[in-house]
């Protein structure tokens, strides 16, 4: 069944490389310390920022909340699936405070109603997280 034959893909061909000097390759992996730091600093930086838009959703900001800061204790929502580690680690990350503890809530689902029809108010998780005495985090910015 040659005329099959015309349906069948054709496998490109492969090329080979050429072949680079070793003197090459050892001039480009030399690199001065100070980039090296300094792009670890930023990649860091930039993980935690990756990240934290998966952890907090922002702050919580109601009058039980507003109290809780004259404790050094500010209240987030967060994700369901973020745990108290990540927690701290975003907070101290992107707010440049210590973090002394991570309390965490989770808020169950409510029913509501308006007139005949029925709902659900949805689940979320809040974190009361506790800061270093003296120091501050600026929730609702001025």
């Amino acid at each position: 069944m040659a005329f099959l034959n015309i349906f069948k893909r054709k496998k490109p061909e492969r090329k080979t490389l050429p072949k680079r000097d070793v003197k090459q390759a050892e001039v480009k992996k030399t690199v001065p310390k100070k980039a090296n730091k300094a792009a670890l600093v930023s990649s860091r930086a930039k993980k935690s920022s990756d990240i934290a838009y998966r952890i907090l959703k922002g702050p919580h900001v109601t009058e039980r909340a507003t109290d809780l800061t004259a404790l050094n204790q500010y209240v987030f929502n967060v994700f369901r699936s973020a745990n108290k580690p990540q927690i701290k680690k975003v907070v101290e990350d992107i707010y440049g405070v210590d973090v002394v503890a991570v309390r965490i809530i989770n808020i169950p689902a409510k029913k509501r109603r308006l007139g005949r029809t029925e709902g659900w108010r949805q689940q979320y998780k809040k974190a009361i997280v506790k800061v270093k005495q003296g120091q501050k985090i600026e929730v609702l910015p001025r």
